[in-house]
């Protein structure tokens, strides 16, 4: 089993999810872990859910003041942070041509500046001490794929994926490590809600993945606890797409068609 034991986690965007799959992970394999939200009183709420060991740490990633001052409070509740994990974000849904100034800048200070505002902070301190790990939960939408109505989300996703590339590569000789998951469809409260209220069909999502389901949030968070461990001590600047081959599939037919799915599975 990857363990992180001795490690100091900080997981923005944790309260439900793929984010609080993330936390839940990384508490289970040892780490420490910082959980964030810009109202203390839900970031202790998390922290209490983790468990002793663990704590909650407001941070509003659109504030540089903010970001700068959660690593310092991080530094000082749990010792210096060794892992990043960036995955607090928000989407606006409407045809490219509609979205105000307002919206398309909400979702890129949000979902790529706040990433870089989280990974200047933290990552001075992982800098400074000459190790360190950080994971950008990025999307298919933008790096892998293009959907209709999500021109700013789809964007900020695109940006998180050069983003790592460049954080990658200029910080591995000083011992910090960036990558990038980037899920496909997963079952979040939002996606099954959208299910419930038919926005999403599942079984036209199920058709198109090869693996033959939605991704569960603890698959996201098994990929992030592998780049984030010795494990993949080696690998920066990556993109590891955990979709199920969701992106990749191009065949006309459904790929629960394909040898290997009976014809009744989901």
């Amino acid at each position: 089993m990857t363990s992180l034991a001795g490690e100091v986690a900080v997981v923005t965007g944790a309260r439900h999810g793929i984010g609080a799959a993330i936390a839940t992970a990384l508490a289970g394999a040892g780490a420490r872990v910082a959980v964030t939200h810009h109202d203390q009183a839900v970031a202790d709420a998390l922290a209490a859910a983790l468990g002793d060991g663990h704590a909650g740490v407001a941070l509003d990633v659109r504030s540089t003041a903010s970001a700068d001052a959660a690593a310092e409070t991080v530094a000082s509740l749990l010792g210096e942070p060794t892992l990043l994990v960036c995955n607090a974000g928000i989407n606006r849904i409407r045809p490219a041509e509609s979205f105000t100034d307002e919206d398309w800048l909400a979702v890129l200070d949000v979902n790529l500046s706040g990433v870089y505002r989280c990974c200047r902070a933290f990552g001075r301190r992982m800098l400074a001490a000459g190790r360190g790990s950080v994971v950008n939960v990025a999307s298919i939408v933008g790096p892998e794929v293009g959907m209709p109505g999500r021109a700013a989300y789809g964007a900020s996703k695109a940006g998180i994926v050069g983003l790592t590339r460049v954080l990658g590569v200029e910080w591995a000789g000083r011992g910090v490590r960036v990558n990038a998951v980037i899920p496909g469809p997963v079952r979040t409260p939002m996606v099954a809600q959208a299910i419930a209220d038919g926005v999403l069909v599942e079984r036209e999502i199920v058709d198109r993945t090869p693996a033959g389901r939605l991704a569960e949030p603890e698959d996201v968070a098994r990929a992030v606890v592998l780049l984030s461990s010795a494990d993949a001590a080696f690998v920066t600047a990556q993109t590891l797409v955990v979709d199920g081959g969701y992106s990749m599939y191009g065949a006309a037919h459904p790929a629960t068609r394909l040898p290997g799915h009976a014809p009744d599975e989901a």
